[in-house]
């Protein structure tokens, strides 16, 4: 049995999530409002601690952002609501780091497009530490990559899940409060956004697209630079 688990974890975990989203699909069709966006507060404000636990393992800020709105409103509580994200971000990757740790061989087969970054990833690690767990989750474009190569050394289990616990619950404090403190300011924009979308879509584009393009200068960048080390490195010897 826990040959089977450590072999199909990562296939287990894609199946479990799809179970759960498409449950909560079919929940929001079946919620009794009319309207999306009102279905869609519906279900938040019936099943928010359930949803911000899965939205947690999957590590998206937006369920960050929405649960401090609701926060805000009174539809949630603060701190239940910080622990309920933290530990959804703990376990997502606590799976991550196990799918690495039991599946060494699937996961350098299924992600040979990915290889770049777990190198990168690697060199982080020993060049800075258990700060990189701590810091893996604001590393756009290797939140998922980091603790999957991780699991891949002998790095101790539980040192890791430690780290990450606290690291989540910090991660989950750090967008959660904020949000409920400029609750209002940040509604304000909100329906602004609604009553004026084609502004507010292209500026969010450049928005997102501008952070997109600076972390990957940033991975380029350091991963040039680790091969520059090496090649000095082999040249000197």
């Amino acid at each position: 049995m826990n040959e089977f688990m450590n072999k199909h974890s990562g296939k287990l975990f894609a199946l479990f999530m799809t179970i759960v989203l498409s449950t909560l699909g079919y929940v929001l069709y079946l919620a009794p409002v009319c309207g999306l966006e009102n279905k869609f507060i519906y279900l938040l404000k019936e099943y928010g601690y359930i949803i911000l636990f899965f939205w947690g393992m999957l590590e998206g800020e937006i369920g960050l952002v929405m649960a401090g709105l609701l926060t805000h409103t009174g539809d949630m509580h603060l701190f239940i609501a910080i622990f309920v994200a933290g530990l959804g971000g703990f376990a997502g990757d606590q799976v991550y780091f196990y799918i690495g740790r039991f599946n060494k061989k699937l996961v350098h087969k299924k992600l040979r497009s990915q290889r770049r970054k777990l190198a990168l990833a690697h060199v982080l690690l020993k060049k800075h530490g258990w700060p990189i767990i701590f810091a893996q989750r604001y590393l756009y474009g290797l939140r998922t990559v980091i603790p999957i190569s991780i699991g891949l050394t002998r790095y101790s289990g539980k040192m890791f899940a430690l780290i990450n616990l606290i690291s989540a619950w910090f991660w989950a404090s750090f967008t959660i409060i904020p949000t409920w403190y400029f609750g209002q300011e940040i509604l304000i924009v909100i329906h602004w956004a609604k009553a004026h979308w084609y502004f507010a879509i292209p500026i969010a584009a450049i928005v997102a697209g501008g952070i997109s393009y600076y972390f990957h200068k940033v991975t380029d960048k350091t991963f040039k630079d680790k091969h520059a080390n090496r090649t000095t490195q082999s040249k000197i010897n």
